[in-house]
Order: C-alpha cells, then sequence, then structure tokens
C-alpha cells in the first residue's frame, strides 16, 4: 500500500511551516527530505507518523503501518541491549531480535545496560528497534546523528534489506547514503507566517 500525502498543510506552535506539500511513497521506495534547519521537516514527519494533526490535506496509507525514529534514541538505560528489543519485541506483536542485534553490530553488547552505552552505540540500538517492529513504513528523522561511518553504512544496508523486502522509507538527512532514492526538497512548500486556523498553544508540545 502507498503512503499517500495530499495538499498538506502543517504547523508548529500554531503557525504553519509547510503548506501545499503533496507526494506518494511507493513500496520497495525511500523518499529523501531535503531544505534548511527549521523549515519544518520535524514537524512533517511528526504528523506523518500521527503525533500531530495536519491544518488540512490527508495523509492516507499511514494507518498501523508506521515505525517512527525521532531525535531521541527511545531506549530504557536500566535494560540491557537484548532487553530493550525484546521490549520492543513484544510491543509490536514481532519476532526476535537476532536479526536486530546482527545488523546493527550490537551481538556483543547484548548483555549490556544501554545506558552504559556510548552515543553512537545508542543510536544503533534505537534504530535497531525498527527491525523488531514488523512495521513496513519506516519513517526517519536524522536517523544517522552520532553515527560514524561504518555504523552509517550498517543503517544503509538495514533500509536496502527493508525496501528489498518491500518497505519504504521516509528520511529527513543532510547526508548522504547511498541510496537508490528520490529526494524532496521542502523548501517551495514553505507556507506564508501566519496563525493557523484552530491551532492552540498546545502545539508547542510536537516540536
Amino acid at each position: 500500500m502507498d503512503l499517500t500525502v495530499s495538499n498538506l498543510t502543517i504547523a508548529r506552535g500554531g503557525v504553519p511551516v509547510l503548506a501545499g506539500l503533496s507526494f506518494v511513497l511507493e513500496p520497495g521506495r525511500a523518499l529523501i527530505l531535503r531544505g534548511p534547519n527549521g523549515i519544518g521537516k520535524t514537524t512533517l514527519l511528526r504528523t506523518i507518523a500521527g503525533l500531530q494533526p495536519p491544518v488540512s490535506g490527508r495523509i492516507s496509507g499511514a494507518e498501523d503501518r508506521i515505525a517512527y525514529a525521532a531525535h531521541a534514541d527511545g531506549i530504557k538505560p536500566t535494560l540491557s541491549v537484548a532487553e530493550n528489543l525484546r521490549f520492543w519485541a513484544r510491543v509490536f506483536g514481532a519476532g526476535g531480535i537476532q536479526p536486530a542485534l546482527e545488523a546493527f553490530d550490537l551481538t556483543t553488547l547484548a548483555g549490556r545496560p544501554a545506558g552504559s552505552l556510548s552515543a553512537g552505540q545508542k543510536r544503533r540500538l534505537g534504530l535497531a528497534r525498527l527491525l523488531v517492529t514488523g512495521r513496513p513504513v519506516w519513517v526517519l528523522d536524522e536517523p544517522t546523528v552520532s553515527l560514524d561511518t561504518r555504523a552509517v553504512g550498517l543503517f544503509a544496508d538495514a533500509v536496502r534489506a527493508h525496501l528489498a523486502w518491500g518497505g519504504s522509507a521516509l528520511i529527513a538527512t543532510h547526508i548522504d547514503l547511498g541510496l537508490e532514492a528520490e529526494v524532496l526538497d521542502v523548501t517551495p512548500f514553505k507556507a506564508d507566517l501566519a496563525p493557523a486556523a484552530g491551532a492552540d498553544e498546545f502545539d508547542e508540545a510536537f516540536l
């Protein structure tokens, strides 16, 4: 099933940031979002992931199909690496964790408390969660932050395998991942900076 975004307008803190945005992400494909800092890429990804409503427009094909990885790694520091992955596998009703450990070179760290990992290791663990969700659409916000060159390669390989399986990936990143992917520069969709109709002050909780 395609992920389809139609004439979408989104707001940050009650102020529109992107307007009139449309695209289709097909299974087996990756789409790279580009644009300057602050233009609204994170807000767009959070909207697509269902964490905040759009001002207007339509998103289809996202229901219970998205695995979202934000700037935070989303790990439990008191649990081991393996326990973190088992926790998320149970949440999503997925299978074993060994493929995720191997894909992100975490096997030798499986018994270590997540809180004792380096920043790059924590990021690899956070990304490994994607593999235990079973979700076909990956929505990723700057996924390579804190990763060294080798780890970026592991991540790119994981995305390629996901696409080959028939999944899709929507990625906001400023670096070249070496993927066969379309690129969408969101700059032309920058909205006029006027308060969104019906927006309230609590929108800032979703920034």
